[in-house]
């Protein structure tokens, strides 16, 4: 089983327009609502993909139950540490360019014993799960450290994998990851430094691994990914697809992923299911996940090449 935990979940209200066009009106071309969170994502992408996954982490008393339904029609059991308030809104505007435009609320505070609960929960619910995922960001009130409690107290045998960056990232990587998967814009802020060449982005996963990974997931949007675990390096060039939202791209390809380090695949097959799934998410606009079938699709077309 893949356990993920949501530390910030949202309601994504995806609206596409013909052009955005700042200080004007705007006309909705279509409109659509989604309750996620990264980690909810993964959870789903996994199910998706017909495997097991189960939900935890942080939700809210007055629209959290839309959650548990959104899960439950996913075929993915949850359990939540329930907070005061409501689920954050996060708005996403799409034009006729693919191209997006975010408006991201900020979370709920959440006290002390709350973050405690969660994690007495997560050490006891690892112990039966094969990886753990955490991703996305912090709700208010919780400092950068958690990601690294959150991996602290997670059962010895269970895999662990984290998305996120800077502070949050550091921080997981002080507890020892199996897989962490950044995008560019998230190592280069994370290591606080430009990285141009593919030399500069696989020096950039290797000071990851210096700091505690064993695999890093490159994801470099349209032009595919890489990944490394210092000995061996790969790169998949995603292949051409009508882009409708990149929404969801690397939370489709960490389920995935998962998936594959919970099989114990090799290193280029996580890399070549990965890209299959954050490809296969672009192209649906407004969902927060893909097909299996456009999966399967994609998966096929796919090469992996040593880099």
């Amino acid at each position: 089983m893949i356990l993920t935990v949501c530390l910030n979940p949202c309601t994504d209200v995806t609206i596409e327009v013909d052009s955005l066009n700042i200080g004007k009106i705007n006309h909705v071309k279509n409109k659509t609502l989604s309750f996620t969170g990264a980690a909810l994502n993964v959870a789903i992408g996994v199910a998706r993909l017909q495997n097991k996954s189960y939900a935890t982490g942080f939700m809210y008393n007055e629209n959290g139950s839309l959650f548990e339904q959104a899960l439950d029609r996913e075929g993915v059991p949850s359990i939540f540490v329930w907070n005061k308030g409501r689920v954050r809104e996060n708005y996403k505007f799409i034009d006729n360019k693919s191209m997006l435009t975010e408006v991201n609320d900020v979370g709920e505070c959440i006290s002390e014993n709350k973050q405690a609960e969660l994690l007495e929960l997560v050490s006891n619910l690892s112990k039966t799960s094969e990886v753990m995922v955490v991703s996305g960001s912090l709700p208010q009130g919780i400092e950068s450290d958690y990601y690294g409690k959150l991996f602290s107290v997670t059962a010895p045998n269970t895999l662990k994998i984290a998305d996120t960056e800077g502070a949050r990232l550091t921080s997981a990587l002080t507890a020892g990851l199996d897989l962490v998967k950044p995008n560019k814009d998230e190592l280069q802020n994370t290591l606080q430094r430009e990285l141009k060449s593919r030399e500069d982005l696989l020096k950039g996963c290797y000071t990851l691994l210096d700091k505690g990974a064993k695999r890093v997931l490159l994801s470099l949007g349209k032009r595919g990914a890489i990944i490394t675990d210092g000995t061996k390096n790969y790169y998949c060039k995603s292949i051409n697809v009508a882009i409708n939202s990149t929404v969801g791209a690397g939370d489709g390809m960490v389920a995935a992923a998962a998936i594959m380090l919970e099989q114990g695949a090799s290193l280029d097959e996580i890399l070549r299911a990965g890209v299959a799934a954050g490809t296969a998410t672009v192209t649906t606009f407004g969902k927060i996940s893909f097909t299996k079938e456009k999966y399967d699709e994609i998966y096929a077309g796919l090469t992996v090449e040593e880099i």
